[in-house]
């Protein structure tokens, strides 16, 4: 198994859940790096969102509440950045004050840089930054593929919202080879 192929496999599993549904940028359409990963995910189980990342992570807090398990997928940790308000001051810190336990299972990727760079806009890794700011939600960094099916089962059964980081520079290669462009 490869990179991307694990991620395929969790989003599947994922997507056996009753409960789940995917919102983001490129679930529905193309786009992103993480695209592909969604094609075997049934069409009513996907919400492609327009670029309103703070009004995603709000609406996912809000559909988690209803029962709800929504997989929140951001393309890259900057494009999260603009999430942040509704992450730790709303998903996070609701429990804190109330009897309210909100879950949301978040999607983010740390971009590749080569071969094509994506611009110091692009390029960052905010884990360790988000892991000082939340205290009710975990974060998983998948470096390993032999982990990822693990890690979204255990997120999927938990009762916390978890982030799971992915690396593309890990599966890229594995695009380009079910493209046929790797030749």
């Amino acid at each position: 198994m490869s990179y991307y192929s694990e991620l395929c496999l969790a989003m599947n599993l994922l997507a056996d859940d009753e409960r789940t549904v995917f919102i983001g940028q490129g679930v529905g359409n193309a786009g992103t790096t993480m695209s592909g990963t969604f094609e075997d995910i049934p069409d009513h189980k996907k919400i492609e969102f327009p670029v309103a990342e703070d009004l995603q992570m709000g609406v996912c807090t809000g559909m988690s509440l209803t029962g709800v398990i929504p997989i929140c997928v951001f393309p890259r940790w900057n494009f999260m950045l603009c999430a942040a308000n509704q992450l730790v001051n709303h998903l996070d810190r609701l429990s804190l004050f109330s009897d309210y336990r909100p879950k949301v299972i978040i999607r983010v990727a740390t971009p590749s840089v080569a071969p094509f760079y994506p611009g110091p806009q692009h390029d960052d890794d905010f884990s360790r930054a988000f892991r000082s700011m939340l205290r009710t939600t975990d974060i998983v960094s998948l470096v390993e593929e032999e982990d990822i099916v693990a890690q979204y089962d255990k997120a999927l059964h938990s009762p916390r919202s978890t982030i799971l980081v992915e690396y593309t520079d890990a599966y890229a290669g594995d695009i380009a080879k079910a493209k046929g462009e790797d030749k």
